[in-house]
């Protein structure tokens, strides 16, 4: 694991976390115990902060990054990520801020002030344009993604056991 001050910033790694060899953790970045940061996943605090809370994990080739702060919009874009969630493969996250036992499908992209409130699943592919909200204990898929249904109480609690997976699954890793 690359784990890279940027302008005397240092990321932090709560307890408990597996960070795989080939990831990158850089700058301004908070990763919250027994979460997980897979193969050559990108967490790039340089410019804004980025937070990852308890027991998310963020899988292979998934790219986490922020805007910058100006003038205009003195906070500019972090990247704000709840408790128990799941970020599939390849999925970029820019700048927005994903809510509680929520589940990013592969390759799908969330851009800059999109809010993901909790329980939410994102379809594979999907992209959720800047600034856009969704509305909770959704499904949503498409480009740009637009709701399909209501999760079921089923799918519900497999937002949850898919990030308890991935506790177990960096349990055995470390």
């Amino acid at each position: 694991m690359s784990i890279a001050a940027y302008l005397g910033t240092t990321p932090f790694v709560g307890a408990r976390v597996f960070a795989h060899a080939s990831c990158q953790i850089i700058g301004e970045v908070s990763v919250g115990d027994d979460s997980s940061i897979w193969c050559n996943a990108v967490l790039r605090g340089d410019v804004n902060r980025i937070v990852i809370g308890r027991c998310s994990n963020i899988q292979d080739l998934a790219m986490g990054h922020v805007s910058h702060k100006t003038p205009e919009k003195p906070d500019g874009s972090p990247l704000l990520v709840g408790d128990y969630v799941t970020v599939g493969h390849s999925a970029i996250l820019h700048g927005c801020t994903i809510g509680d036992e929520c589940l990013i499908g592969m390759g799908a992209v969330i851009l800059d002030d999109a809010v993901i409130p909790d329980r939410v699943m994102i379809g594979a592919g999907s992209l959720v344009p800047p600034g856009k909200t969704l509305e909770s204990g959704m499904l949503y898929v498409g480009r740009p993604v637009k709701a399909v249904r209501a999760l079921t109480p089923e799918e519900i609690a497999h937002l949850k056991y898919s990030a308890e997976h991935y506790v177990r699954l960096k349990n055995d890793y470390l």
